[in-house]
């Protein structure tokens, strides 16, 4: 438990799996069936009427052979055609029930059903958008996806399989009803083998289920290498890793086949086993039925009703076993959905928490501690007043906490001690999205989603107008490059911004987070991958743009950093120096070092290959690297 503001301890940080795959869920889970329960409860009524058409309809079933009985018995062999008449009416009255009762049932399961997986959709998309970094860090996105998609579907089944199943049983009921009914000899000689098939179905689904809910989690890892490697195609090829990640991909691939085959083999192994069991009862039926007929014991009307009624007995217990492989799967995906629905974000809004009013823009880490995993702490004690319209550049090497800084005042995470608050209002005490309404952000690696330009960059401000966006468009330079593609800003963009240059989509980045007009703006290496042109632009824009912003900036490139009001060197979770590039310089301390070095290296030669110019790259070295080594290693 985590203490709130002033130690209040309303606020729980929630433990989170490592991965949505590693569970141990259950496939038979009451749990499962009671929260289905619930998603159906408000169409109650529908569900209702098709019970009512399932019992209909398997009275119907059941009444056919009786029919069958009274036309042979009391009609044809007696050359009653008056009687074979009403029979014929009533029997087709019969086919007029069982025709509309199967109908309407099917149709009314498939509305609720279409309507309990749409709305179990949308909870999922929800829950997902809201669930942290650290979850979506954890696990795949084939693997999510899995069960956003697949596990959804198979649950479409279930509605249609409970009320199938009670169909089913009522069948069972009223066949063996009417049979002991008729000649309870003939039904104990035709069902006699019936226990048996039962024991044979008992060890078979202990060992089909295990075997369901490996297919599931075997088709989820193969979704989740697929995603991960279509995303990632250009580092695949621009690596040639293309022969090893299909040697991992067949690996997983060939386990998804195995699980298949098996829940196939176990599958198909039922079925022949019930129709030689309906065999046997069939030919008791026949066998000791006829030798009835033969003593005069029964009427051959009753033999003809007991073979039809042995074949509509076996039916649904040939109906229940495919619809129980069904059930297990339809079990299984439940499970896993409800299990990713019950994840619990990391952090939460206060029951409390405030609208964060219009700020200024001051920002207070306050004696600012944190850890991702308990007894592993990746900022300690930090303390930093940043006023508002100050731009403050966060340096330091790979691992220092410059991100998690950045992280925690985009409340993707709270404090685990001290406060960092905005305008005096600790974060924590206020709504997320009254925050994040007055941030931007822009990431090293822009994303651009479907759709036209013009809807990436207003994005969640449908407020903003037209004029809105060419205006922040035009700050960033983009503008004049959008106007000359054929439709403008209606231009759709391809996949992930594939229709333009890194440069462009970042640039196109910049303009959605500047049309927002947000007090604080955030850049977490922002120009690190575009071109010196390109960053000359944003450079410009930026100067403009960020006055009387307040700009947290985590920046390599020199020109970034030299214009910060503010530089904070991060080493090892702690604030090591602080203060702009001049005062740094003249400290001569791990900045002056750094930049001294980037200065030996740019005129020597020995520049990292491909890193622009005038970037300061803090990874270079590390703490025993000298200026000597590196004048030493200079060209001749």
């Amino acid at each position: 438990m985590m203490g709130g503001i002033g130690g209040g301890g309303h606020y729980t940080r929630s433990s989170q799996p490592g991965d949505i795959d590693q569970d141990s869920t259950k496939i038979y889970d009451s749990s499962v069936v009671t929260r289905l329960a619930t998603y159906i409860t408000p169409y109650k009524g529908k569900v209702l009427l098709a019970i009512l058409g399932v019992i209909l309809y398997t009275s119907a079933t059941v009444m056919i052979p009786l029919l069958i009985k009274l036309a042979t018995d009391n009609a044809i062999l007696d050359g009653d055609a008056s009687a074979l008449n009403v029979i014929a009416v009533v029997f087709g009255a019969v086919l007029v029930v069982h025709f509309f009762s199967n109908w309407v049932h099917q149709v009314l399961l498939a509305q609720v059903g279409q309507t309990v997986i749409f709305n179990l959709r949308n909870e999922l998309f929800v829950h997902l958008q809201r669930l942290p970094m650290s979850f979506h860090n954890r696990n795949k996105v084939g693997s999510v996806m899995s069960r956003a998609q697949n596990d959804v579907y198979q649950l479409q089944e279930f509605l249609d399989i409970i009320v199938t199943s009670l169909g089913d049983l009522l069948s069972l009921t009223g066949i063996v009803a009417i049979m002991f009914f008729i000649n309870w000899q003939l039904t104990l000689v035709s069902l006699a083998s019936l226990p048996v098939l039962i024991v044979i179905i008992y060890f078979w689904q202990r060992v089909a289920k295990p075997a369901f809910f490996r297919v599931r989690v075997a088709v989820s890892s193969v979704n989740g290498s697929l995603a991960e490697n279509l995303s990632g195609v250009r580092v695949v090829q621009s690596m040639n890793r293309q022969v090893k990640n299909m040697e991992n991909f067949d690996v997983l691939n060939k386990h998804n086949l195995e699980s298949n085959l098996k829940a196939a083999r176990l599958s198909a192994s039922l079925m022949p086993t019930v129709e030689i069991f309906m065999s046997f009862g069939l030919a008791a039926a026949i066998v000791m039925g006829g030798a009835s007929v033969a003593n005069g014991e029964v009427l051959a009307g009753t033999v003809i009703a007991f073979s039809l009624w042995i074949q509509r007995f076996f039916d649904p217990i040939r109906s229940m076993t495919q619809q129980f492989t069904q059930l297990q799967r339809a079990m299984a995906s439940g499970a896993r959905i409800f299990d990713l629905l019950d994840v619990e974000p990391d952090l939460s809004d206060f029951d409390d928490a405030i609208e964060l009013p219009v700020i200024q823009g001051a920002i207070q880490y306050n004696n600012v501690s944190f850890a991702y995993d308990e007894g592993k702490p990746v900022l300690e004690h930090i303390t930093l007043d940043i006023k508002a319209g100050q731009t403050v550049a966060f340096v330091g090497r790979t691992g220092a906490g410059k991100t998690t800084m950045v992280s925690l005042l985009s409340r993707f995470f709270d404090v685990t001690s001290g406060s960092l608050s905005v305008d005096g209002h600790d974060l924590r005490g206020v709504t997320r999205s009254s925050l994040a309404s007055q941030m931007g952000i822009v990431l090293q690696e822009p994303f651009q989603f479907s759709g036209s330009i013009k809807e990436n960059i207003r994005y969640n401000h449908g407020e903003a107008t037209e004029d809105d966006i060419i205006r922040s468009s035009k700050a960033v330079g983009i503008h004049d490059y959008i106007v000359s593609l054929p439709d403008g800003y209606d231009t759709i963009m391809e996949e992930r911004g594939g229709n333009m240059s890194l440069g462009q989509r970042q640039l196109v980045s910049f303009s959605r987070a500047l049309v927002a007009n947000p007090r604080i703006m955030i850049l977490d290496e922002a120009t690190a991958n575009v071109d010196t042109q390109t960053e000359q632009l944003i450079q410009e824009a930026i100067a403009t743009l960020l006055k009387d912003r307040t700009a947290v900036v985590i920046a390599h490139r020199l020109s970034t950093i030299r214009n910060a009001d503010n530089i904070v060197v991060m080493d090892k979770g702690r604030i090591a120096e602080m203060g702009n590039h001049d005062e740094l310089i003249a400290l001569g301390g791990m900045y002056a070092k750094q930049y001294e070095l980037h200065q030996v290296l740019a005129s020597s030669g020995l520049q990292r290959v491909g890193a622009p110019e005038n970037e300061f790259d803090d990874d270079i070295i590390d703490d025993e690297s000298t200026l000597d080594d590196i004048t030493s290693a200079r060209s001749p």
